[in-house]
């Protein structure tokens, strides 16, 4: 039986920072690991801090650094036990061959040290160092001890080094580290497949300064084409006029009318394996744009629209369709209203959410009923981050269905 769920997620990690010319990257790496939902507590070395200073870590955490195993203070807070404790996982970036030494010998001099022999929680090790030092016989027996003992290696790279040499030793980039981490809690579900998404708002012209457009902040497409690419997949993101940043590792494509949108997304999709439409696109559109600025001439002013390209229906209904998933924002019968869009459009699963002035629109949760014919699923409120990642496991689970549907799937937890 092959099971594609979603296990439970490394939502608190403890970056360990050792010193070495790498530790800048941590810093970013921070940001990465923050961008995708975990809390991040960090712990330095004492050589760390001759690299990067702490209050860099703090600003990007929002935690106070720990780097002492005698520090008064912070043991009445939260003994080293406690944090050994807090933590799903244990991720050492960079570590150096001095920590690599100290962690095969099962020493515990100082804090990160005793923390990683104190914890259960499964340690992960991205070394950075000179090629020598990581070619070394030495280093590469205390690797091969970890290694022997559980804890995942990631890297280190090849390529030029702080030293001006070119080898094996750098480490790994934040991006690399943080999408391996995340794709492993999704058991690369989308692995080696094509996904496009849609997402945003379209802004439909009336004269050179006005349009007709909705409040679609693009915060949910966005976070999908973020999951997705955690989960191994390739993702193209259709994006309409947002104010956001493109998740690393999304190949963006910016848009700003119904029809524009509909032209990239049919680009897209020629070898597309999913499309996922949760783009808020329009419904109509003027007939005619205004070649210069509107002006204020009566009481009352008349537009004439007409309908908008149907994007979604219109790439379900290709020879050779990708597996097509609808969104449906609704303001009265959620349910309902959402089952005839899946019928009507022919759509493999829809996500369907009711939508107000102090819901889903341009806030950082939210709650979807995922529906597809014969089924549904109700995803309960939370960060659009974390039910990004649940939504996406159920498109992977249906997905696999559709096109294996021979190999039973395992449903994910909280099935209706």
């Amino acid at each position: 039986m092959t099971e594609i769920g979603l296990p439970s997620a490394p939502r608190r990690i403890l970056l360990g920072v050792s010193g070495g010319i790498a530790a800048y990257k941590a810093a970013e790496l921070v940001r990465r690991l923050r961008e995708r939902g975990a809390e991040v507590q960090v712990v330095m070395t004492a050589g760390a801090k001759q690299f990067v200073t702490p209050l860099t870590f703090q600003a990007l955490s929002g935690r106070a650094v720990r780097d002492d195993l005698w520090d008064e203070a912070a043991e009445d807070a939260m003994g080293h036990i406690e944090l050994a404790r807090w933590a799903e996982l244990v991720l050492v970036a960079p570590a150096s061959a001095d920590l690599i030494a100290r962690l095969a010998m099962g020493r515990a001099d100082d804090l990160l040290t005793t923390l990683v022999l104190a914890t259960a929680a499964p340690v992960w090790v991205a070394p950075a160092m000179n090629r020598f030092m990581w070619s070394n016989e030495a280093t590469q027996a205390n690797v091969a001890t970890l290694a022997a003992r559980g804890v995942k290696l990631l890297g280190p790279d090849a390529g030029e080094q702080a030293c001006g040499e070119v080898g094996l030793g750098r480490m790994q980039e934040p991006e690399a580290i943080a999408a391996e981490i995340f794709a492993s809690e999704l058991n690369g579900a989308l692995h080696g497949l094509h996904l496009v998404i849609s997402a945003g708002p379209t802004r439909e012209p009336l004269d050179p300064v006005r349009f007709i457009s909705n409040r679609s902040s693009g915060k949910m497409g966005f976070a999908v084409a973020a999951a997705a690419r955690d989960a191994g997949a390739r993702v193209t993101l259709v994006s309409g006029p947002v104010s956001l940043a493109t998740p690393a590792g999304v190949t963006r494509v910016d848009v700003e009318t119904a029809e524009q949108m509909y032209r990239a997304v049919h680009a897209a999709v020629t070898d597309a394996d999913l499309y996922i439409g949760a783009a808020a696109v329009a419904d109509y559109t003027p007939a005619r744009c205004a070649t210069q600025k509107i002006k204020k001439s009566s009481e009352c002013l008349e537009l004439s629209l007409q309908r908008a390209p149907d994007i979604l229906a219109s790439v379900a209904a290709l020879e050779r369709r990708p597996f097509t998933v609808g969104f449906a924002a609704e303001t009265t019968d959620v349910e309902k209203h959402a089952r005839e869009k899946l019928a009507r459009k022919r759509l493999d699963l829809i996500a369907a959410n009711e939508v107000g002035a102090d819901r889903a629109f341009d806030r950082e949760d939210n709650a979807l009923l995922v529906l597809w014919p014969g089924g549904r699923r109700e995803l309960e409120l939370k960060s659009k981050a974390d039910l990004a990642r649940e939504f996406i496991a159920i498109v992977a689970e249906r997905y696999r269905e559709a096109r294996h549907p021979s190999v039973a799937l395992a449903p994910v937890a909280g099935s209706g």
